[in-house]
């Protein structure tokens, strides 16, 4: 597969690339993260299928899309549109907007992951803004512009990769079975569409969230006695 942009007329194939960047497979150290639901198992507020549900879609509409997928929507399209200044100022906003150190340290981690498998993978772009502190959610705007995926469907596809990360979690800290996980995932299609809808829709003043028992654990977790994740 030619790691170049394809043209225009190619259009309709490329989701085929955000396929594979939406995969558990990509290696960015995702499977490490819970990001809080460890704690939030250990807290007994997610004990099963129900709560379970009720934590992921639940963070997905007042967390992710409020904050991660509004800025996301940000950077794609300013990327989209070749306004660096605007795509670097939505990247300060999301890694200023993180509520823990460890929420920090996974951002920063997985961003300089994806950036360097980028990198690897010859994007100019990646090699570009290498010396830059860039967000998670901005080196996956920066891939799906190398492979010219639509905006709408990049930030699906982004909004795709939090909640599918929390399900594996969910399948090994509740512990859920993996036709639990399947139900999650199922209903979890409707909830992206939606967020998706509200990230783009949010105006500056909109963007962010307040989520104090979230911080809270993630906080209770850097202390946390046993772990399987590193958030």
């Amino acid at each position: 597969m030619d790691g170049a942009p394809t043209s225009g007329g190619d259009r309709d194939a490329l989701p085929l690339h955000l396929l594979r960047l939406v995969s558990q497979g990509l290696p960015v150290g995702g499977f490490s993260y819970s990001r809080g639901l460890e704690a939030a198992v250990h807290a007994c507020w997610v004990s099963d299928e129900a709560s379970a549900r009720d934590w992921i879609l639940g963070t997905l509409r007042a967390n992710v899309a409020q904050l991660d997928g509004a800025l996301f929507w940000r950077m794609a399209t300013a990327l989209e549109n070749g306004d660096q200044e605007r795509f670097l100022m939505a990247n300060a906003w999301l890694g200023a907007g993180r509520e823990s150190r460890e929420f920090q340290r996974e951002d920063k981690r997985q961003g300089e992951a994806l950036l360097r498998l980028l990198a690897d993978l010859d994007v100019p772009a990646a090699r570009h803004h290498a010396g830059d502190a860039l967000t998670y959610a901005a080196a996956f705007a920066l891939a799906g512009q190398h492979w010219r995926i639509a905006p709408e469907a990049a930030l699906k596809g982004f909004l795709w990769v939090y909640v599918e990360g929390q399900v594996t979690a969910a399948i090994k800290l509740v512990p859920l079975g993996h036709t639990a996980g399947q139900r999650l995932l199922i209903e979890a299609a409707t909830a992206i569409g939606e967020a998706a809808a509200r990230a783009r829709a949010l105006r500056d003043d909109e963007v962010g969230n307040l989520a104090p028992a979230l911080a809270m654990a993630s906080a209770w977790h850097e202390t946390q006695y046993s772990r399987l994740f590193q958030s």
